[in-house]
């Protein structure tokens, strides 16, 4: 009898804690939704004039318009598996016409045309205010000598840059850049695996309910032998 207690009671502890966790990544889901949804919406809004004053907590994603002239001076960023395929990221310096200087991410150029000088025309540009930060623990620093970067690092290069740490992540321009494919921002690469996550925790306590009831029915069976 003691030996069925213990594996009823270690097996519908094992099937709580199993269910719980599924539920919890269900839970985890609805809110990673409504996140993207919100996300999407500031993406695809009507741009507003650039604002004096953003934060990342309230304005990131928000579309934007402003006009302004890149300086010349950029960063480029090592990128590969984006739409425009592997090149680099060209983060440039732009000043805009009531003189605010900031950060505008152009898109992608092949690694080829790294040595092609920037167009600096006047433009007008809609994007979306964007604080990325790709840079990790294992992240090689960038090399300074050759302008190589390997992740967007919204306060390092603002300070490399001499600008605001605010970034217009590019959507359209009235002077586009020939070296330069478009990469504007979006939620495909936000990763949303919380419905496999949580269908892996109820499979596992479905597993575990029928093992549990197999091990109490030969419990069971043995206890009445003896």
């Amino acid at each position: 009898m003691r030996r069925i207690l213990f594996l009823l009671t270690f097996g519908l502890g094992g099937l709580a804690v199993l269910l719980s966790l599924g539920t919890w990544q269900m839970q985890r889901l609805d809110w990673k939704q409504e996140l993207l949804a919100e996300m999407e919406s500031r993406i695809a809004a009507p741009a507003i004039p650039l604002p004096a004053t953003a934060t990342e907590a309230d304005d990131e994603y928000i579309a934007v318009t402003l006009t302004g002239t890149p300086t010349g001076q950029e960063l480029h960023v090592l990128s590969s598996g984006s739409a425009a395929g592997t090149g680099y990221r060209v983060i440039s310096a732009w000043v805009t016409n009531d003189k605010r200087r900031i950060m505008v991410d152009m898109g992608v150029m092949p690694l080829e045309a790294k040595s092609i000088a920037p167009a600096l025309a006047e433009q007008t540009v809609t994007g979306n205010l964007f604080w990325p930060d790709d840079a990790a623990a294992t992240s090689p620093a960038p090399d300074l000598n050759a302008n190589i970067w390997f992740a967007r690092d919204t306060a390092a290069m603002a300070e490399a840059l001499g600008t605001e740490p605010l970034m217009v992540a590019l959507r359209t321009t009235t002077a586009p850049d020939p070296r330069v494919t478009i990469v504007p921002v979006n939620t495909a690469g936000i990763k949303n695996d919380h419905r496999e996550y949580a269908i892996t925790w109820f499979l596992l306590a479905f597993v575990w309910a029928v093992m549990t009831g197999y091990f109490l029915y030969r419990s069971s069976k043995d206890s009445k032998k003896d």
